[in-house]
């Protein structure tokens, strides 16, 4: 909000609303200034990482294929097997 903004909300008030407020502006030209202690933005990379250990670990289907292209066929074939077996077909081949 920028002091225009606050200014014409002022405006709104009651003539004895605005006073008040007059006095207690006044009143923190008194007040020590807190210094303001910027915090060093943290790194992406260390956000990311908090964020896997609140994740935790994520288990996997079918851990023992390594072969990624493999591990993709298998699942698209058990998908596959998995919408037509619905079917009541009897057998099904894949």
């Amino acid at each position: 909000m920028t002091v225009f903004e606050v200014l014409e909300q002022a405006k709104a008030l009651k003539p004895s609303e605005r006073k008040e407020l007059v006095k207690l502006l006044i009143d923190t030209l008194d007040l020590p200034l807190e210094p303001t202690t910027l915090e060093p933005d943290l790194h992406w990379g260390k956000s990311l990482n908090r964020l896997f250990d609140q994740v935790g670990p994520i288990e996997m289907l079918h851990p023992e294929i390594e072969d990624p292209v493999g591990w993709v066929q298998h699942q698209r074939s058990e998908q596959r097997h998995q919408r037509l077996a619905d079917w009541g077909e009897g057998n099904v081949t894949v």
